[in-house]
C-alpha cells in the first residue's frame, strides 16, 4: 500500500508540476498587467519600474526559472492586487469551494442511491421511467443554461431566491442544485443499471426462495453490494464538481476558488492563478487518493 501510494504521489506531482508549467506560459499570453494597474496616462519609466518589481521585464524562461525556484522554497508569488500572498488568497477561497462541492454531492449521492434502487425494484414501471427521464434529463442539461434558467424563474420572475452571493440557506439553493443535477442524473443511472445486475443474481434469488421481505432483498442484499461501482463513479464526479464549480460560482457570484481563478485571469493577476491552480490540483489528487483507500477498505478483493 505505501509502495502504491508513493508512485501516485510521484506521478501527481509530475503532473501538477506539468499543469503549472502550462499555466505559466498561457498566463503570460494574456497581455501586460501593467496595462490593467497603472493609470491610462502613465509613463514609460513607471512601466517600466512596475515591470521590474513584478519581474517582467527578464525573459520568460529566467521568468520560469526563477518561479520554479520560488516553488522549491514555497513562494508562490505575491497578488497583484491584493499585495499579499497569492496562496494565501486562494486558500481563503478554497473552502467556499469545498462546502459547495461536498454538499452537492452528499445530496446527489444520497438521492441518486434511493431513486435508483426504487426505479430498479420495478423495472420499465411508471417511477422507473419518470425517473429515467429526469435523470437523463439532468446528466445532459448544461450546467451554464441551468444557471441562467434557474436566476430567471427563482430570482427575477418569482423573487424568491437572491441572484447571487453569500448569505442564509436561500443562497444556496440555486448553486447547488444546479451542481448536483449533472452527477444525480448519472448516478441514477449507475445505481440502476448495477442494481438491476445484482437483482437477477442467484444469491437475490435464494433470498426471495428463503421468503425475505421485499425490501429487505432490495436494499440489504442488491443495494449493499451494488455500492462499489457506484463508489467508483462518484469519486469521478466528486474531482468534477471540485474543478466544475467555476462555471457555477462565476454565474451566481460565489466566493470560491473557481470565480477567484476567473477574476485573476481577467485581472492579469498571474501568481493567483497559478495558486488556484495548484490549490485545486491539489485537492484533486487527494481526493482521488482517498477514493481510491475507501474502495480497497469496501472491497477485500482489491491489492494494490
Amino acid at each position: 500500500m505505501l509502495h502504491y501510494l508513493g508512485r501516485r504521489a510521484s506521478y501527481s506531482v509530475i503532473s501538477i508540476l506539468g499543469l503549472l508549467t502550462l499555466v505559466f506560459f498561457l498566463t503570460r499570453l494574456t497581455g501586460d498587467p501593467s496595462a490593467l494597474y497603472l493609470p491610462l496616462d502613465s509613463t514609460p519609466q513607471a512601466r517600466a519600474a512596475f515591470a521590474h518589481l513584478h519581474g517582467l521585464d527578464q525573459p520568460i524562461y529566467i521568468q520560469f526559472w526563477n518561479y520554479l525556484a520560488d516553488l522549491l522554497r514555497l513562494d508562490f508569488g505575491e497578488s497583484m492586487r491584493q499585495h499579499r500572498s497569492a496562496i494565501e488568497v486562494a486558500l481563503e477561497a478554497f473552502p467556499q469551494t469545498l462546502k459547495l462541492a461536498f454538499v452537492a454531492m452528499l445530496l446527489s449521492l444520497s438521492l441518486a442511491i434511493v431513486v435508483g434502487a426504487l426505479a430498479a425494484a420495478r423495472p420499465r414501471g411508471l417511477f422507473d421511467r419518470i425517473a429515467t427521464v429526469v435523470s437523463l434529463a439532468g446528466a445532459s442539461a448544461p450546467d451554464f443554461w441551468v444557471a441562467i434558467v434557474a436566476i430567471l424563474v427563482f430570482a427575477v420572475g418569482m423573487g424568491v431566491l437572491p441572484t447571487s452571493g453569500t448569505g442564509g440557506w436561500e443562497f444556496w439553493v440555486m448553486p447547488i442544485f444546479v451542481l448536483m443535477l449533472r452527477p444525480f442524473g448519472l448516478l441514477v443511472q449507475v445505481v440502476r443499471g448495477t442494481m438491476l445486475t445484482s437483482l437477477a443474481s442467484p444469491y437475490i434469488k435464494t433470498a426471495r426462495a428463503k421468503g425475505l421481505p421485499r425490501r429487505v432483498v432490495v436494499f440489504g442484499h442488491a443495494l449493499r453490494n451494488s455500492l462499489l461501482p457506484v463508489i467508483t463513479v462518484a469519486g469521478d464526479l466528486a474531482t468534477g464538481l471540485v474543478n466544475g464549480a467555476v462555471i457555477v460560482e462565476s454565474v451566481f457570484g460565489w466566493p470560491g476558488i473557481g470565480k477567484l481563478m476567473i477574476d485573476s485571469i481577467i485581472q492579469r493577476d498571474f501568481a493567483v492563478v497559478q495558486s488556484t491552480i495548484l490549490v485545486t490540483a491539489t485537492a484533486i489528487f487527494i481526493l482521488n487518493i482517498l477514493i481510491d483507500l475507501l474502495y480497497a477498505v469496501l472491497d477485500p478483493r482489491v491489492r494494490y
